[in-house]
């Protein structure tokens, strides 16, 4: 099965635009499993601020740094790092720097 590609404009009400190449769909995980990509955000672009209902998201940094909003605290995120927004938490990512943030992004119902 080949990835699907979606580009995704102002993705969660960010900047310019995100890239998601899916590596399974939903109910191929039995619609546990909302979201299985690696994800890659352009300098100048982001994942804006959202809350999660009924789900966490964790994500793997595979290249790039990024500026991570934890729940309203900020902090820096590098390649090999993890992140996890457990239900009702939010967050945010945007690159920091002039390369691509590349991450995989796994959103699971809680």
């Amino acid at each position: 099965m080949n990835p699907r590609i979606e580009v995704v404009p102002h993705c969660e009400g960010g900047q310019g635009q995100v890239t998601f190449r899916h590596l399974t769909e939903k109910h191929q995980m039995n619609e546990a499993c909302l979201l299985y990509a690696e994800v890659t955000v352009y300098p100048g672009s982001s994942v804006g601020w959202h809350v999660h209902k009924g789900e966490s998201e964790t994500y793997y940094i595979l290249s790039g740094t990024a500026e991570y909003n934890d729940n309203g605290k900020v902090r820096r995120v590098y390649p090999g790092e993890t992140t996890y927004t457990p239900d009702g938490f939010g967050h945010e990512i945007k690159p920091f720097g002039k390369e691509p943030l590349v991450f995989m992004a796994l959103l699971l119902k809680t």
